[in-house]
């Protein structure tokens, strides 16, 4: 695979917590110059990032990350504020506790209300929802599939890269393949994030049925073997 079709497929990502707007800035500047999907980046610095870019790159952020716990209320909120501060594209973490307890239809209710805010907020921004999949079960991760299309969300997000692992070839693999059953049109998308750290992984996810990587390694890769 040509290396500008697995930047097309990058979310370039800072989500550090002691990250500057320098760093920021960085990071969207090399966001345009590859051509990545998007730039990652944390809320706060959503509007200064959208103004900076001017469309040149889009511009994503998380909310309720990265424990997911928060309130709906709180996400919802979250949520209509960065795409009214101009971002393009929202990751959302499930509440997992609320998994764990089966209480899907509270999640389920919880994601739509997030569509709804973003909806009204700013139309035709893209949704992500990260499951953190090394918190659940295979039985967990397909329900959590069937949850996510129901909701609307665009994509269905492997991890957060802040709990104990991040995207695994079974996890992509199992969320792929309940995907293809499912009748909804069109189909939910798959991001794999956390621990992609070359070429050969990204290839890899791609080949399973990811179409994003949250990976902040890969422009670096690339940069470095542009000497």
């Amino acid at each position: 695979m040509k290396i500008e079709e697995i930047l097309s497929h990058v979310d370039h990502t800072l989500l550090a917590v002691d990250a500057k707007w320098d760093d920021i800035r960085a990071v969207i500047d090399d966001g345009i110059r590859y051509r990545t999907a998007s730039a990652c980046i944390p809320a706060s610095y959503v509007k200064r990032a959208a103004e900076y870019a001017a469309g040149r790159v889009r511009i994503c952020t998380v909310i309720g990350f990265p424990n997911g716990y928060s309130t709906p209320e709180t996400k919802f909120f979250e949520a209509a504020d960065a795409v009214k501060n101009g971002a393009d594209e929202v990751d959302t973490v499930i509440n997992v506790g609320w998994a764990k307890d089966g209480l899907f239809d509270a999640i389920l209710a919880e994601l739509k209300g997030i569509r709804e805010a973003m909806d009204t907020a700013a139309p035709n921004r893209i949704l992500k929802v990260i499951i953190e999949t090394c918190l659940l079960t295979d039985e967990e991760i397909v329900r959590m599939c069937d949850v996510v299309a129901e909701s609307r969300a665009d994509y269905i997000k492997t991890s957060t890269g802040f709990s104990k692992a991040g995207a695994t070839p079974h996890a992509v693999s199992l969320m792929a393949s309940r995907i293809a059953e499912q009748t909804r049109e069109p189909k939910l998308k798959i991001k794999a994030a956390g621990g992609i750290s070359s070429l050969e992984d990204a290839e890899l996810y791609l080949s399973l049925g990811a179409d994003r990587l949250g990976t902040s390694r890969i422009v670096k890769i690339v940069k470095a073997s542009e000497g």
